[in-house]
Order: C-alpha cells, then structure tokens, then sequence
C-alpha cells in the first residue's frame, strides 16, 4: 500500500499569501499526517515571523492570520492571540475566539466569536462555541436555549452532540453524556474534544487500554490539548512506556516552557527510563506487601481485641507493625491477654509489633490523649478517599495501594507513598493539601 504525500505546509502557508477555512482543514489534515509535520509547522511559523515583520498594511494582516492559525494548532495561545488580534476578518474572529476560549479567558473569547459572526462566519458554529462559553461560565439555561434553537444541527454536526454531551456533564447526565459524545465521533471521527472526553471517561472508569485508545487518536488530530498530553503520560507511565511518557511531557512543555507539573513528571519519567530494575528484588517486596495489607478482619480476634483495634483505627498487619506494645496497652480494655493474641497472629506472618518503628516508620495519633473517637470524627475517617477529588495520578496510586477511606490514607507516611509507582512530590503536596482541608495529616507529618 502507497501513503499518501505528506502535504507540503511551507507551501500551504508560506508561498501563498491567501488562508480561508480551506487553508485551516489542509493544515489540520497536514498535521494529522504526523512524522515531522509538526517540526515542520515550527520551521514555518519562523518564516512567517519574518513575512509579519518585512509588510505592511492589509498584506501584514494576511501574514498575522497565518501566523496566529500555526501558533494555534502549536498550542502557543499567548503567540497565537497576539497574532490573531493583528489581523482581521470572521476567520481572525473565530480563531480568535477558540484561542480565548483556551486559555479561559471567557468574556472575551465570547467578544471575539460576536465579531466573527458580524464578519461573516458560520452563524451555527459561533452559537455553538457561544454556548460551551455560557456553560463554562455556570449559565447552562442560556446555554440549554441555545442548543435548543440549533437542534436542526443534530444530524449532521459534531460540534452540536459535543455541546450537548458537555452539558449533560454538567448537569450529571453522564450516560447521555457519553452517548453524544460517541455521535459527535461517529459524525466527525477527528474531533478532539469528543475524544478527548471519551478517553477520559475509560480513564476514571479504569479503562486504561481504551482510554489510551482514544487519547492517541486525539494526537492525529491537532490542536491537541495540554491535559491530554498529561493524561496520556500518566497512562504511559502506568505501562512503563517511559519513552512515550517524556515525550508528551516534552511536548507540553514546547508550549508552557514553565509548567511546574509538566517538568516534574517530564524528569520522573526520564529517570524511569534509566532505572535499574531487579525483578526478584520486586517480587519479594511485592510479597511482602501483600501480607502487610492483610485486613485484622481475617483473623480470629476475641471481641475485645476486635473492638480496641478498631477504636484504634488499625485495619491490617502493617498498622500493626507500626505500633508498640505500650500504645495498644494504652487503650481503654485491651489488656495483657489482647496483647498475646495479636503477637501470636503476627507472629505466623513473620511480623512483629514495632517492627516498622525499628525500621525508620512512626506512628502517632490523629485525636489527642488516645481518646476513643467521636461518631464525628469517626465519619470523617470513614469518607471515601474519592471526596478529596485527587488528580489521575494521585488517584491511580491510592487505588494501588488499597486506600479506600481517609482513615487508611492517614495511616501512610509520606515515603510510603512516595514509594508507589509514579508517585512523587507533586502528588504529595496535593494530598497533604487535601487532607488538611478535613483537619487530617498523614502519618509522621
């Protein structure tokens, strides 16, 4: 089978002065071809750079429209909106607008998309990017009207099932999100934000396989977005791809060069690829972490015991390891014979008590004065770890580990997490930030 030329972008937007809504469709199908097209749409905004600077006049303009249109399929929205507001016309507007509309800058992209239609543009599409702003912006009942008014559009347009699927999100209708979400694909199989969505929606759902799926077919179709490429290198990373995770981290960085998150996950996963990997050594870890996680519950504990560990919050044989004969002896009605139950139960394990005290773990109290908790506090610990709302990465690594409630995740420290795969410093502040919001820290913080 013959490929196809890759499409020639310097001519298209370097030798030819002209760019319409034609030009922006061979750019974005130029882009999508891949190889070096995007090096190549890089090598040509530097020469569009140096038409802009060496015209004037309405032929400066035309330039500016090139030249903002290829910043914008780069994802430099700060050159591209610089460029666009230079030039003139409904395509300037428009891209103008999607540019805006990127960066969050609402009021403005909604300006920008008002002067587009008055110059000429599609009326449907800028009612259709008009009511994804009213969403954004909480207003869904402007938004809602809109889409209404424009529902002879839901046979034969993407943008239309993309809107409405967003603000079925929004409003919680998630099955009927999806189910839109999935027509605008089927309608236009290169639109990224339906893509985008879909791919999201297999990664919370754990999907990792489909969810990468659909992020990499997001990559063939430009401008492709920053948390994409971010989503999509936690993926990678996940699969120990370490090469395709730099490289999407590199790729953000291209255009936000100060991207904090983006040049610590960029050096993780460089680091990764060159680190030194003993699968017996894993395999013993892994073991012996298994049976640290093994619930108290799967023991034959007397109701005393039973009840005292669970006044104390210690769930498995690692909470265990992580105290001293002196605290459990410490709590109200566990004596000495509680005691000799537990130590003969870790003891077929080849665990003892403080056993991870010895080996540089601390253990203290949540509550003061090793008081029993109160109901309420109690309810706190119980709340899903899903309520702090954690990013991919952090919530990839509490599922990892077996943290389902904030009480387990208060009983790891820093460096136990820090130990998870892809967990690092970035995610451990997020967590300690979410935790403090409930009056909790983790453990030896």
């Amino acid at each position: 089978m013959v490929e196809p030329m890759l499409i020639d972008l310097k001519a298209l937007m370097v030798e030819r002065e002209d760019c319409d809504a034609g030009t922006v469709q061979q750019l974005r199908n130029g882009l999508a071809q891949g190889k070096t097209q995007y090096r190549t749409l890089r090598e040509v905004t530097e020469a569009l750079k140096k038409k802009v600077e060496n015209s004037t006049g309405a032929q400066a303009k035309r330039w500016h429209l090139k030249l903002g249109i290829a910043n914008f399929f780069l994802g430099h929205l700060g050159d591209a909106i610089e460029n666009l507001r230079e030039a003139e016309g409904a395509l300037a507007g428009f891209y103008l607008g999607k540019a805006l509309l990127e960066r969050q800058d609402l009021d403005e992209a909604l300006k920008a998309f008002e002067k587009a239609e008055k110059s000429g543009y599609t009326g449907s599409q800028v009612q259709l990017q008009k009511a994804g702003i009213y969403r954004l912006k909480g207003e869904a009942t402007q938004a809602r009207h809109l889409l209404t008014k424009l529902e002879d559009q839901a046979s034969h347009n993407a943008e239309y099932h993309f809107q409405l699927a967003s603000l079925h999100l929004l409003e919680g209708q998630r099955t009927n999100a999806l189910r839109h979400f999935e027509r605008a694909v089927e309608l236009d199989p290169g639109h990224t934000s339906a893509l985008f969505q879909l791919g999201h929606a297999n990664d919370l759902a754990g999907n990792d396989e489909d969810a990468v799926t659909f992020y990499e077919r997001c990559l063939n179709h430009p401008p492709v977005h920053l948390g994409l490429l971010m989503n999509l290198g936690i993926l990678y990373e996940d699969s120990d791809k370490y090469d395709k995770a730099v490289d999407c981290y590199r790729k953000i960085l291209h255009a936000e060069p100060n991207n904090e998150q983006a040049k610590l996950f960029y050096k993780d996963a460089q680091a990764s690829l060159t680190m030194y990997y003993n699968p017996d050594m894993d395999m013993a870890n892994s073991r012996f972490s298994q049976v640290l996680e093994i619930p108290v519950t799967d023991f034959e504990l007397s109701v005393r015991s039973r009840n005292c560990l669970k006044k104390m919050n210690i769930r498995t044989l690692g909470d265990l390891t992580r105290v001293n004969e002196q605290q459990l002896l410490s709590s109200k009605n566990f004596g000495e014979t509680s005691l000799l139950e537990i130590k003969d139960i870790l003891a077929t394990k080849g665990l003892r008590l403080g056993q991870s005290l010895e080996e540089g773990a601390s253990f203290e109290r949540r509550f003061p004065n090793q008081q029993p908790l109160s109901d309420q506090e109690q309810a706190v610990l119980n709340k899903p770890v899903s309520e702090l709302n954690l990013s991919v990465r952090a919530r990839k690594c509490m599922n990892r580990l077996g943290i389902n409630t904030l009480g387990d995740l208060i009983q790891r420290t820093a460096d136990e997490l820090l130990e998870s795969k892809n967990f690092g410093m970035t995610s451990l502040t997020e967590v300690r930030e979410k935790l403090r919001q409930f009056g909790l820290t983790l453990r030896g913080d």
